[in-house]
């Protein structure tokens, strides 16, 4: 199982959350890549079973650095069918727009074919700092990681 965790970050929220999302996934003994959005091409999503994106929220949406990459990503179109994916995202403010960051990039892994799950607990689309990395962050951020290796552990075998 390979994954890659790919963030864009100007504040470093976004990159933290990265970092421990990555942290995690190799804990659990997926093998795991992380880039800056800005040193990985489309092309190498290919590469991966499971991706793992997240941006800051600039006017509720994802950034145009994140929305390139997906844009990229069209000459593959349908290749990425089946693989996993996951978003997560941050912003200044409660109500900043999080969850339609989550959503935008959760729409283009959809559009691609791949499995996404939710959860019935915390952040249910996927990890979201306000502010900075809190403790709740964190433990959002952990507690997807880990339920994404198991969902792409099932896929992976099953």
């Amino acid at each position: 199982m390979k994954t890659v965790v790919i963030y864009y970050s100007r504040g470093g929220t976004t990159k933290k959350m990265a970092e421990i999302i990555a942290e995690e996934l190799k804990s659990k003994k997926v093998s795991t890549d992380i880039f800056s959005v800005e040193d990985i091409s489309a092309d190498k999503l290919l590469d991966y079973d499971g991706i793992v994106v997240g941006g800051p929220t600039y006017y509720g949406t994802l950034p145009y650095q994140i929305k390139k990459l997906f844009d990229d990503s069209v000459k593959f179109h349908g290749k990425l069918d089946g693989k996993v994916g996951m978003a997560f995202s941050s912003s200044a403010n409660i109500a900043g727009g999080n969850e339609t960051t989550v959503l935008s990039i959760l729409e283009a892994m959809l559009i691609h074919g791949m499995v996404i799950q939710g959860d019935h607990k915390g952040d249910h689309y996927g990890p979201v700092a306000v502010g900075s990395v809190d403790k709740r962050c964190e433990e959002n951020c952990r507690r997807m990681a880990q339920r994404f290796a198991k969902l792409l552990s099932k896929i992976m075998i099953g």
